[in-house]
């Protein structure tokens, strides 16, 4: 088997090229991406692949007869063909050519990576095969992990603006991995040669944050003993990701919409504008558009930063990819550290997927680290997990016994959310509060949003503005 096996992917949707190259580039691959069957047919003679991946309807040739023009050439290349539109006739005359395995949209990412394997070592079986290389390493910007709806959703809005210079704004709770996304967008736009630069500006003092953003010049204020560039230059030609973009004051905010208007602005205490080209990505956890009714954020500059929004799920809304993300975080700390993989028994596993995880995947990831430090054995066991996660999990309360005793069941469910390190504990409790009233007024009224409202004592247009910012 050759060092590092070929593998196409021939798809002319940007999200499924994506999603399938940042999950094979993980495995000892070499992946190139194509968006039509052109280009690859002309190298098929010249630089054979050992694996296609190859979706059904394409604009200029469908995937089945880009499979017979393989196979006319090489009839030994497993092919694979994805498709959206599967029906018993399409995949009965995929096989009929001899397609090595048919895969209905949407699939699972790991089982297309197992069966690319599976096609790999059918290739090259029987052949003498060489040491296994280390697989390549893979930029943090684009590991991003989910099967969810909610994260396939993300990456479908990645693949699609990611080749474009648009701003975009990504909100998320703490934790969530909105830098990754940043850094996704970055990494797979034609800027991906050139600097990221993040800056939290949540994180640095009001006095230091407009030299912190535009630089300064030399003599500009006390302590100002030479000239300095900031983050804007740093990212000349890049891209400036600015974190928590809600908390940032609003003075600095008038400087920030000129720079993006028109991509000049001026150090402190410079006299000389200074050009620049760069793409500005924002995010926050906060609501934006209350922000703005608070006189908080100026509302022409959300407009100018919304372009497009992307919404980084909680992981209690995708809780599908919580084993998923506890196996990658457990691999990654052993490797980070040296030590033994912890393996998760099966009720551990199942019990994490229940919990709430108010911190998120940064959470998650701490626990992994904590597992693989702390536990005795390679497999961990519940009495293994730490004191504040073994606390059962506070549920709503159901109709019968203790149904009455919503309060002490809120003071518990607060409680574990604080221990567990969660923030912001009026804002994620009103919300999840709010939502499960809502829907259950809704189930009563069967769904008529007039009668629902009088069950909530509210007006039917607050119920629908609260519905809306509750995506219900």
């Amino acid at each position: 088997m050759p060092d590092r096996p070929v593998v196409w992917i021939v798809d002319d949707d940007a999200s499924i090229r994506w999603v399938l190259e940042t999950a094979l580039e993980e495995t000892d691959f070499d992946i190139q991406v194509y968006e039509s069957p052109e280009l690859p047919l002309r190298r098929l003679r010249q630089e054979p692949p050992a694996v296609v991946l190859t979706d059904v309807r394409m604009p200029s040739m469908d995937g089945l007869t880009f499979l017979e023009a393989i196979h006319e050439v090489d009839d030994k290349i497993p092919v694979i063909v994805m498709t959206a539109h599967a029906d018993l006739d399409m995949a009965v005359d995929a096989y009929g050519r001899k397609v090595f395995e048919y895969v209905p949209k949407p699939f699972e990412v790991d089982e297309v990576v197992s069966l690319v394997q599976r096609a790999v070592r059918k290739r090259f079986s029987g052949r003498q095969r060489r040491r296994r290389q280390p697989p390549k390493a893979v930029s943090q910007g684009v590991s991003i992990i989910g099967q969810a709806p909610a994260m396939q959703e993300v990456f479908r809005i990645i693949g699609r603006v990611a080749k474009t210079d648009v701003t975009v704004l990504i909100n998320g709770e703490t934790g969530t991995g909105k830098e990754l996304v940043a850094r996704a967008l970055h990494e797979l736009s034609a800027r991906a040669h050139h600097p990221f630069v993040a800056l939290n500006t949540a994180a640095i003092p009001r006095e230091l944050l407009e030299s912190e953003l535009f630089g300064h010049e030399k003599g500009a204020f006390t302590g100002a003993v030479s000239t300095r560039i900031g983050r804007f230059e740093q990212a000349d030609g890049g891209t400036l990701f600015l974190d928590e973009i809600g908390d940032m004051p609003v003075d600095l905010q008038t400087r920030l919409l000129r720079v993006l208007n028109d991509g000049s602005f001026y150090r402190v205490g410079g006299r000389d504008p200074i050009k620049v080209n760069v793409r500005v990505l924002a995010a926050t956890h906060q609501d934006m558009e209350a922000l703005v009714r608070q006189g908080k954020f100026r509302e022409d500059l959300l407009y100018r930063l919304n372009v497009i929004r992307i919404k980084v799920p909680p992981l209690r809304e995708r809780r599908e990819d919580i084993p998923l993300l506890l196996r990658y975080y457990l691999a990654q700390e052993a490797r980070k550290l040296g030590m033994e993989e912890k393996v998760l028994d099966a009720e551990v596993e199942k019990y994490l997927t229940t919990l709430d995880w108010p911190g998120n995947v940064r959470q998650l990831a701490s626990l992994c680290t904590w597992l693989t430090i702390m536990a005795p054995d390679r497999v961990v066991h519940m009495e293994d997990l730490p004191l504040e996660l073994r606390t059962p999990a506070v549920v709503t309360a159901n109709q019968g016994e203790g149904a009455d005793d919503w309060r002490q069941a809120l003071a518990q469910w607060a409680q574990q959310y604080l221990a567990q390190g969660g923030r912001e504990l009026h804002t994620v409790a009103e919300r999840d509060f709010e939502r499960v009233l809502i829907q259950v007024a809704m189930q009563a009224a069967h769904h008529h949003k007039q009668q629902a409202a009088k069950l909530l004592g509210w007006g039917r247009n607050t119920l629908t503005r609260k519905m809306q910012a509750l995506d219900l």
